[in-house]
């Protein structure tokens, strides 16, 4: 039945025309097989050599020449980054009027057996972004190396903050697919050029208030290296996040719409960091002095930490009910 289920949808999605964006840098030794393994209804595949150094340019290059039907190579003059070089595969695919636009990397680590389990919610309407989630697996835990689990596992709950999309797990997951019509209504300036680019997008649609789904899969971990040093993103990721939450916290809960969570957020923020630095630099005073606190000191500091912390619990639980349930796109098929 579900074999039968994914013909249905492959039959649909052959009228339909999915591009499929891979930035590439120093994959000559993958990228052919990626495009090989792309199926045949995909309509255009989209090769963006981010000033790749070695033998990638060329194999690029020969790759558009064996396909000339459906692959486009763009040689950027100087590299960009994973953001930027999927932004400039952006920007081609609208130009070729696609309708679903794809990104998977060159690494040959993303299988294209998912794509009709990606595309799916696009194409019924019912999703405007679908990406891939590799932890709805317990295999996550004995096939991801340890260092990358530690660090998606750290960043996670910092990127659902930021964005407000509470359910959505592995968000820096590069597998994912979008409703061409979308990327105009992006404000690509806040956009990041790097290896912050899914996370930054995941902001961006929260701020549009687009409908995003996880679609569980499989990684191939092959012998690939990842450009993206997770102690670097460890360090680099949270001061962006924050200043992405600070954004969606002052536009979408304040300036756009007044929201009670912003109220209770504010308010339980300020009475927990003032109950806290009270109740540290008088632990300090009482400490140098060699006599203990008196009672209500301690009740001056624990009262308003308590509460504060129970009004900011409240304000998430009030972000977490309003994930947006209504996509801005409209069914491809009916």
């Amino acid at each position: 039945m579900k074999n039968l289920h994914k013909q249905k949808i492959i039959s649909f999605l052959a009228n339909v025309h999915v591009a499929v964006v891979i930035p590439c840098y120093k994959v000559e030794r993958s990228i052919e097989a990626v495009v090989a393994g792309i199926p045949e209804w995909v309509r255009s595949i989209i090769l963006v050599d981010d000033a790749s150094p070695g033998e990638t340019p060329r194999i690029l290059d020969q790759l558009e020449h064996a396909h000339s039907d459906r692959v486009f190579v763009i040689h950027c003059p100087k590299n960009q980054g994973v953001g930027g070089a999927t932004l400039a595969g952006w920007e081609k695919a609208t130009q070729l009027n696609a309708e679903i636009v794809v990104k998977m990397d060159g690494d040959g680590q993303m299988d294209p057996e998912y794509l009709p389990d990606l595309l799916e919610p696009l194409l019924y309407g019912r999703a405007d972004y679908a990406k891939g989630n590799r932890f709805a697996s317990p295999d996550v835990l004995t096939i991801m190396p340890k260092v990358r689990l530690i660090g998606n596992a750290g960043l996670s709950f910092l990127n659902r903050l930021a964005s407000g999309y509470w359910k959505t797990l592995d968000p820096t997951n590069g597998y994912f697919a979008i409703r061409a019509e979308l990327i105009p209504r992006l404000l690509t300036k806040h956009l990041s050029r790097r290896y912050f680019f899914e996370s930054s997008l995941l902001i961006e649609l929260g701020m549009m208030r687009a409908v995003i789904r996880d679609i569980p899969m499989r990684t191939i971990y092959g012998d690939e290296q990842s450009h993206l040093s997770v102690r670097s993103a460890l360090v680099k990721f949270p001061p962006k996040l924050l200043t992405g939450f600070l954004r969606r916290l002052i536009l979408t809960k304040f300036l756009y719409d007044t929201s009670p969570d912003f109220l209770l957020g504010g308010i339980g923020a300020l009475l927990l960091f003032g109950g806290l630095t009270w109740g540290t630099v008088k632990y300090i005073q009482f400490a140098m002095l060699g006599i203990p606190a008196t009672a209500g000191t301690v009740m001056f500091a624990a009262l308003p930490s308590i509460l504060g912390f129970q009004m900011c619990l409240t304000a998430i639980q009030i972000d977490f009910l309003s994930v947006p349930s209504s996509p801005l796109t409209h069914p491809i098929v009916r």
